[in-house]
């Protein structure tokens, strides 16, 4: 794969990182309007009753119908959802393997209070590419386009998380509650690296779309 854009995610799901790490160049979309329900703002995780969904609220314009640009979204602070995210994470991964191998350097992130959520996204973003050893180019757009060009796969879609076939085919690793709930695919990224650590790019590379 040589080219790809993508969006920047709140820690985004397995799917999008298998595009990443097989990535030679990375294009994140920050022209386009926020949309709800999606990865931008959200990711899944295991709990000891299964999916967990972690959401970080955001400021609304006040205005229905309103569209906005997602460089334009803000975080709301008023519920401490980063705070309670953290909570959750160590809830749910205390016991894997590499949880306290990342754990010092995580956990500044959910003490922050960040007023613009793509700006958040692009700090995760630099988080995850440094855990998982990835220094692939990485530019940004500056303008919208619907059709992304013939060079550059657009993996755009992987922030929406309504289409449960993606990752289907995803090959195995253990995890913390598998023997509850059975194995789950294309998890937040955080599930395969407290799960699998240094092995994480090598699983993401094996894996195919």
């Amino acid at each position: 794969m040589s080219q790809i854009v993508t969006h920047p995610s709140y820690f985004g799901s397995i799917a999008q990182y298998v595009a990443i790490a097989k990535a030679k160049s990375i294009v994140f979309e920050d022209c386009d309007n926020y949309q709800k329900q999606t990865l931008r703002n959200r990711t899944y995780i295991y709990g000891a009753n299964g999916i967990l969904l972690l959401n970080l609220p955001i400021l609304h314009s006040g205005v229905k119908g309103n569209k906005r640009l997602y460089r334009d979204i803000k975080i709301e602070h008023q519920f401490n959802s980063l705070k309670i995210h953290w909570k959750s994470l160590e809830a749910a991964y205390r016991t894997s393997p590499y949880f306290e191998f990342y754990e010092d350097d995580i956990a500044p992130l959910f003490q922050e209070k960040p007023k613009f959520l793509l700006d958040f996204n692009h700090k995760i973003s630099e988080f995850i590419f440094d855990c998982l050893q990835i220094a692939t180019p990485q530019t940004k757009t500056t303008e919208f386009n619907l059709q992304s060009p013939h060079d550059i796969a657009d993996y755009r879609y992987l922030v929406n998380p309504k289409d449960k076939n993606i990752g289907a085919n995803f090959d195995n690793y253990i995890q913390v509650f598998e023997s509850k709930h059975g194995f789950i695919p294309n998890l937040s990224i955080l599930d395969l690296l407290f799960n699998e650590g240094p092995n994480a790019l090598t699983y993401l590379e094996s894996q195919d779309l």
